[in-house]
C-alpha cells in the first residue's frame, strides 16, 4: 500500500530542522537550541500512619518550586553578518542594564509557517562562548550563549 503525501504531512513528525528563533523583534539564524524545558522541583513530605495501619511514616513526594530554564543557543560566524548581536547584548550584563528579552522558537512545516512555538519569557544572557580555534580543524566556527529565563511556555 503507497503511503498518501496527505497522509505523511499528518502523521510523521515534523524535521527538527526546520525552526527559526525570534528575540524581541529580530529574527536570527541559530544551528543549534537547547534547554526548552519545563521542570519542578520536588519535595518530600512523610506523615505519620494512623494508629493500626502499618508501621512507619508515609513517604509522598510533591511538586515544589519551578526550575528556571537555562537556554543554549548556537549559531555560525557570518562574515558580512552583523557580528556582535550576542556580544552587544551580553556586555550590558557587565553595567547591570540587562534588558530581559521573550524569545520564541517556532518549529515549521515544509512551507516555512509555524507549527508550534515555544515561548521564552525574560530571557537574558549569562554566558557567551567564542568558537574553537584549531589551526588543523576545518569546522565552522561556532559561537554559544546561554540564557537564563523565568519560564517556557507552548503556544
Amino acid at each position: 500500500m503507497a503511503t498518501s503525501k496527505e497522509y505523511i504531512k499528518n502523521s510523521y513528525p515534523l524535521p527538527a530542522y526546520n525552526y527559526r528563533v525570534e528575540i524581541g523583534k529580530d529574527t536570527i539564524a541559530f544551528s543549534e537550541v537547547s534547554g526548552l524545558s519545563i521542570a519542578y522541583e520536588t519535595t518530600t513530605y512523610k506523615e505519620s500512619r494512623t494508629e493500626g495501619s502499618d508501621s512507619g511514616p508515609v513517604v509522598m513526594q510533591m511538586p515544589a518550586q519551578p526550575t528556571p530554564p537555562t537556554l543554549t543557543l548556537k549559531k555560525g560566524i557570518i562574515q558580512g553578518e552583523r557580528l556582535t548581536y550576542l556580544y552587544d547584548w551580553i556586555k550590558d550584563v557587565r553595567l547591570n542594564l540587562v534588558e530581559k528579552k521573550d524569545i520564541f522558537v517556532r518549529l515549521c512545516d515544509e512551507n516555512g509557517d509555524a507549527v508550534i512555538s515555544w515561548k521564552v519569557t525574560n530571557a537574558f544572557p549569562t554566558k557567551l562562548d567564542a568558537p574553537s580555534f584549531t589551526a588543523d580543524s576545518n569546522d565552522a566556527s561556532i559561537e554559544s550563549m546561554e540564557l537564563a529565563a523565568e519560564r517556557v511556555e507552548i503556544e
